[in-house]
């Protein structure tokens, strides 16, 4: 072979290695960024989906010290989220919504609470109904963010 084809054929080949590397880089940078984005996506969804748990479990919670159980339809926003809840989430997650609304209806059942009994249980740290709930999701978060 004559020295300008290998020369020619070198340039080319290297052009061709250059290029292969450009557009692998770019695929692995482009496919690690849409695994974060999406990494986000969820997590931010699940986010919002524990805080419109906690915040209508709360309300119920307090009403249940006061009130009994009046009509069923008053659990039909929190049954909506906890199957919203069971679509994303871990077991354990899932496990302790059904705790939580499990004791929320058996307060409600329970005698109306006074002033001085809630004021006892708020010091013994026993009237925390969301507390398993809320550990289960931090967890869940945390690992989202930080995965293993």
């Amino acid at each position: 072979m004559e020295q300008s084809i290998v020369t020619a054929l070198s340039a080319v080949m290297g052009s061709l290695v250059g290029g292969a590397s450009s557009i692998c880089t770019a695929w692995f940078t482009h496919r690690a960024h849409s695994r974060l984005e999406m990494l986000n996506s969820d997590f931010r969804r699940r986010e919002q989906i524990y805080t419109e748990f906690i915040v209508e479990c709360s309300k119920l919670s307090v009403d249940a010290l006061s009130h009994s159980l009046d009509s069923p339809t008053t659990l039909m926003q929190v049954y909506a989220l906890q199957n919203r809840i069971r679509l994303t989430s871990s077991r354990e997650v899932v496990l302790t919504t059904e705790t939580t609304i499990k004791k929320i209806i058996s307060q409600s059942f329970k005698p109306k609470i006074t002033i001085e009994q809630l004021r006892a249980e708020f010091e013994f740290e026993q009237i925390d109904l969301l507390r398993e709930f809320s550990e289960a999701c931090r967890k869940e978060l945390k690992n989202l963010q930080y995965p293993l």
